[in-house]
């Protein structure tokens, strides 16, 4: 039962109204976590307008995807884990590289270094080491994805948190969170509650 009540978009009003037929617009439906950021319009605006500055990222569509998967492993947001596990098929992830991406893991070194970036920046609440951008550099990965990257998982987050304190009615095909390798780190002292 979702513990934020959500806006009708039939009978919304103002800035929530816009929002939310500006999102239908796009995806052809009212997600139930649009409809329960719509409580307050800035929320989300905020949602909308992070999510449409990320569309014009270097980042691919599909890697944005596969970190969202990530994050939500992580996080063990299963509202997010189901609404990308079906955004990341339609646009050609395979059931085996959605599992990979919730364990941000990808045959491909770039995306894998992008993901594994992605893990350790969320593991370490930031707190990254200078061998985790070493590495991430040597695969390829450019400072202005490196400022995508921390944007990508920022807005993820947003998401996942709220999803969690809003307790959304999933409105997608349930995707339940639980790959073991994508919350414990090897070696990362978040994995034992140590990080700050």
């Amino acid at each position: 039962m979702n513990r934020i009540p959500l806006i009708d978009p039939a009978t919304a009003t103002g800035k929530a109204a816009e929002l939310m037929a500006g999102v239908k617009k796009k995806l052809g439906l009212v997600p139930n976590m649009v409809r329960g950021l719509a409580q307050s319009p800035a929320a989300l605006q905020v949602y909308v307008e992070a999510s449409g500055a990320l569309a014009g990222a270097s980042l691919s569509a599909r890697l944005r995807e596969q970190m969202a998967l990530a994050v939500a492993e992580i996080n063990s947001c299963g509202y997010c884990l189901s609404a990308h596990t079906l955004v990341g098929g339609k646009l050609g992830l395979t059931g085996e590289q959605i599992l990979a991406a919730r364990r941000a893991e990808a045959a491909n070194a770039h995306e894998n270094a992008v993901l594994q970036l992605t893990r350790e920046i969320v593991l370490r609440r930031g707190e990254v080491r200078d061998a985790d951008l070493r590495t991430a550099r040597d695969a390829g990965v450019t400072d202005a994805e490196i400022a995508e990257i921390v944007a990508v998982i920022a807005l993820n987050v947003l998401t996942n948190y709220f999803n969690h304190v809003a307790a959304t009615q999933i409105d997608f095909p349930e995707v339940k969170p639980g790959i073991a390798a994508a919350t414990a780190a090897e070696g990362s002292t978040c994995s034992t509650g140590a990080c700050h």
